[in-house]
């Protein structure tokens, strides 16, 4: 039975490759802790957690072309950068705003912030 205070909390990766936003990977956890607790549990999980994470496909626009990485980071900047987010979350059934750890992948590499 899951505790009623427990909420899902995700760590997101955004897979960049040649300065793009090729997909998102994702893997969610409960947890009922405190968000501090929340965000080093996550943080402590990134490298064990990107080789078992879902793949999502990212953004493309109407050429077939992915989202340059400093496009991802305007909207970041402005707080809308969980609209890209709207499939992992659908499929984690994860309520709004929910707490996230977003860690990028750049060529490869697991980028820890």
């Amino acid at each position: 039975m899951i505790n009623e205070m427990s909420e899902t909390i995700l760590n997101i990766y955004l897979i960049i490759e040649n300065d793009r936003v090729v997909s998102f990977k994702a893997k969610a956890y409960e947890s009922d802790e405190g968000d501090n607790e929340k965000i080093a549990f996550l943080k402590s999980r990134v490298r064990p957690d990107y080789k078992a994470a879902y793949v999502f496909d990212a953004p493309q626009n109407e050429k077939g072309e992915f989202m340059a990485y400093k496009s991802f980071a305007k909207l970041e900047k402005r707080g809308m950068q969980f609209q890209l987010f709207e499939e992992i979350f659908s499929k984690f059934n994860v309520p709004e705003n929910p707490l996230i750890c977003v860690t990028p992948v750049v060529d490869g590499e697991i980028v820890e912030v």
